[in-house]
């Protein structure tokens, strides 16, 4: 997994960037109505499960656990065609897309953080990617009538957060792929 991720430390980077432009945006226009929200998150989705699974088809013969990496890109994907063929979809509806999403990705991240501990060290910076993800989908559960506002200021949070750590993890990665290969335990 060290070897599909070293080499792909830039669709890291690129999916990171994608969230905090996404995030940045969302801040700045607060008034945007539900509509626009939900295109705007399912552009989101859409183009992080992408490059996701470009991640994971890229590395597809060597290991056995790209499947993590594909699951959570299909996720995306297909979160993403949902908002997109139902863009009418109510505060409620799109609470539940996003905590769905949100809960499988973090799970997914530190499950593929977990295989990661054999190989490198440092990889911690993707358990707090699934932890964010996770912490984001328990408060959006916490606080369902919170209203669009208050969704928008939780979701553009969540995606600057989970853009600087994605980014931090691609940057890493990107150092420590012409290091020696650590020894297996």
């Amino acid at each position: 997994m060290f070897d599909l991720l070293s080499r792909s430390w830039w669709s890291l980077v690129v999916r990171g960037i994608f969230a905090l432009i996404f995030g940045i945006l969302a801040f700045a226009w607060p008034g945007l109505t539900l509509v626009t929200l939900v295109i705007l998150f399912g552009a989101y989705a859409f183009v992080d499960g992408i490059f996701a699974v470009f991640g994971a088809i890229g590395g597809w013969g060597e290991r056995d656990d790209h499947w993590l990496l594909l699951l959570e890109g299909l996720l995306g994907v297909g979160i993403g065609i949902i908002t997109f063929v139902a863009p009418g979809v109510t505060a409620v509806g799109l609470l539940l897309y996003i905590v769905a999403w949100s809960l499988a990705t973090g799970v997914l991240e530190i499950v593929a953080a977990i295989r990661l501990r054999k190989e490198i060290k440092g990889e911690w910076w993707l358990i707090l990617s699934g932890i964010a993800s996770i912490l984001f989908a328990i408060l959006l559960m916490a606080f369902p009538a919170a209203g669009a506002l208050g969704l928008l200021w939780l979701i553009a949070i969540y995606a600057v957060v989970f853009g600087v750590i994605l980014i931090a993890l691609g940057l890493k990665l990107r150092g420590l792929r012409s290091q020696p290969k650590p020894a297996r335990a």
